[in-house]
């Protein structure tokens, strides 16, 4: 299993939703009903009634077990039968709920459940596009609107969390390595005293060094087949930039090196949907990109009343 592989943390088909989920479903929920003016939970005072939520396009659910809990601690008096649940297609005019409930209460709510559902499908719907062409490579990043939530839609629609949070697992990019030492140090020595110090007891994921170059490249799987011997796929090497071409000719230059299988090679910068296809060839593992859940297009959701 790749390590960016996380969404198994956030949630999974049989146990649904983790604690470290529901603490940040927890967190937003308050933020965004406060927004709308609603401090104190809603009891029901006025007369019932029915609604529908219905998809207006195509696309992936992500976001009922938010809805579920928004509901539950906020609005209990509202009653919620899903059609459709978390990871499912949804084809255009298809029924994704069925609400009933007091009549102010659920208007109160309306546009907080459409927005949650809307921004949540969208990444979802987004992420699933971009994985039924590169299955199992395509992970997010710590670019985030909604954070976990949104890394917990991703992995809805079939992509890789990558690192959940800073403190997920050990990453050295260009600042943390500008940061290290005496500046007049050059970072191909940085990253190999820094792989060298590396305490692997204390590993809990995977550790990812960037690199901007090839002899950097080199240099950390070096040093981590030497100082690691037999700890494959642990330390990942982002190719910042490198595009896909360079990238193709960096994993031919470790594989004569015969470092190719002591690493895992992370693409990342300037990746679009559109080119995709030579990405997905040029023999890295991972791609990551923020494209996937940041200023990503809601999907078009309704709720209409019945008679």
């Amino acid at each position: 299993m790749i390590p960016h592989d996380r969404g198994h943390l956030l949630w999974t088909a049989e146990d649904g939703v983790s604690r470290m989920l529901l603490s940040s479903m927890d967190r937003w929920v308050t933020a965004i009903l406060a927004d709308d003016d609603i401090d104190n939970p809603m009891f029901g005072s006025s007369e019932t009634i029915d609604a529908t939520i219905i998809a207006k396009g195509d696309g992936i659910v992500a976001g009922t077990a938010m809805v579920d809990h928004l509901i539950q601690i906020w609005a209990p008096s509202i009653q919620v039968n899903w059609r459709a649940s978390d990871g499912k297609k949804v084809s255009n005019g298809e029924e994704i709920a069925n609400l009933t409930g007091c009549r102010e209460t659920i208007l109160l709510i309306e546009r907080s459940i459409l927005n949650i559902l809307g921004h949540l499908s969208g990444i979802a719907t987004e992420t699933k596009k971009w994985a039924s062409k590169a299955a199992k490579q395509i992970a997010c990043t710590r670019k985030t609107t909604w954070g976990l939530l949104d890394k917990w839609a991703v992995h809805l629609g079939g992509g890789l969390t990558h690192r959940l949070t800073r403190n997920d697992a050990l990453m050295i990019k260009e600042n943390d390595l500008a940061s290290m030492g005496d500046s007049d140090d050059g970072n191909e020595k940085k990253i190999a005293e820094l792989i060298q110090s590396l305490d692997l007891s204390q590993l809990e994921s995977f550790i990812e060094i960037e690199v901007r170059n090839e002899k950097e490249a080199i240099t950390a799987a070096a040093m981590w087949q030497q100082s690691h011997q037999g700890i494959d796929g642990k330390l990942v090497v982002m190719l910042d930039n490198f595009g896909p071409e360079r990238c193709k000719e960096m994993v031919a230059q470790l594989e004569d090196m015969g470092l190719r299988n002591a690493v895992l090679l992370e693409a990342s910068g300037n990746i679009t949907f559109e080119t995709l296809d030579e990405w997905f060839e040029c023999g890295v593992d991972v791609i990551s990109t923020s494209a996937i859940n940041r200023g990503v297009k809601p999907l078009d959701i309704s709720m209409i009343v019945g008679d």
